[in-house]
């Protein structure tokens, strides 16, 4: 069945805390130095959250979308929360962002998917927008991966910050632009490379769980390292040529920000130069979820987005989940 209408991004919005961690604060904790962490990941410095949970990250970014739109918290239909730091396991992070944020008429859902969760949360809103259902989808990133790092373990610890942003589908009869296509994908068998181990009904939380720090992230680096970047350039590579794309078509890669090396080869397999790749990992680290609303957010307010650019989202994360989509942007 072909859709009748495509779903666009229609307005953004972000939130970042204040406090920042740099690289040397990182020094006094654990076996590190500033020059190892930027040689190996690109990181500088990352956001902390002193004050509240994921979705207070979230109903800041959404506020910050409707202060910068004309839209108006009833008017949205649906909010989708991607992240893996939910308040709780219920209610849904959807279900209080939405009280926070005074959307009385929207209805919602948490989806879990780890650092491809902004990918699938998109294509969800897209599909909601496009059956013709509903006409404003909040589509969040959001994830305080500070509330399950360990910060004494220092090939984790230096990795993750906190943060949101948002996106806003509404229906375009134009096909022109907006949500063009989607490669997205899982293989658990991924599983015992990137995940935290407890907290869920195999591991329910007891002290056993809590000394043996299974409620904190565990990555075997070298593993996840070797497959994100085949995963993460290979899909952005596919994408581009389902398409019919070229590298010169592509006005921004817009890639999940985990490793500035994993961008570099994902870019360098898609044959585009640095200044197409939207970066902003040095400021804030890997936000999960956030990484990808994030660049589209600075970019756009920043004046480099402009309509009709061809854009390639992509990511890799833990399951393993990876994806990309072909955005045309319609924001003028």
């Amino acid at each position: 069945m072909n859709k009748l209408r495509n779903a666009t991004i229609t307005a953004v919005g972000m939130y970042v805390p204040p406090k920042i961690l740099n690289n040397k604060y990182f020094e006094k904790i654990v076996d590190t130095n500033d020059e190892w962490i930027i040689t190996r990941t690109g990181i500088k410095e990352r956001r902390i959250i002193e004050d509240g949970a994921t979705s207070d990250l979230a109903a800041r970014a959404c506020q910050d979308l409707f202060n910068n739109s004309k839209v108006k918290p009833e008017e949205i239909d649906c909010i989708i929360v991607a992240t893996v730091t939910p308040d709780m396991f219920f209610p849904a992070t959807a279900c209080l962002v939405q009280d926070k944020i005074g959307a009385k008429n929207a209805w919602g859902f948490d989806l879990s998917a780890a650092c491809s969760g902004f990918l699938f949360a998109l294509k969800t809103g897209a599909s909601l927008v496009e059956s013709g259902s509903y006409n404003k989808v909040l589509v969040v990133g959001a994830d305080k991966m500070s509330s399950i790092t360990d910060y004494t373990d220092r090939n984790t610890c230096v990795l993750f910050g906190d943060a949101a942003s948002a996106v806003l589908l509404e229906p375009s009869e134009s096909m022109e632009f907006g949500i063009i296509d989607q490669l997205l994908f899982v293989d658990g068998s991924g599983k015992d490379a990137l995940h935290m181990k407890a907290g869920g009904s195999l591991n329910p939380a007891t002290h056993e769980t809590i000394d043996k720090k299974w409620h904190y992230i565990y990555q075997d680096g070298k593993a996840v390292f070797k497959v994100a970047v085949k995963g993460m350039a290979d899909v952005s590579y596919d994408i581009m040529k389902k398409n019919g794309l070229s590298s010169d078509d592509v006005a921004y890669l817009v890639p999940h920000q985990a490793n500035l090396r994993i961008i570099d080869a994902t870019a360098e397999r898609m044959g585009i130069s640095k200044d197409k790749v939207m970066i902003n990992i040095h400021k804030y680290g890997n936000t999960t979820a956030a990484t990808i609303p994030l660049c589209l957010t600075e970019y756009y307010r920043d004046g480099k987005i402009k309509k009709g650019d061809n854009l390639i989202l992509s990511a890799f994360g833990a399951g393993y989940t990876w994806g990309a989509i072909y955005l045309k942007w319609s924001l003028a």
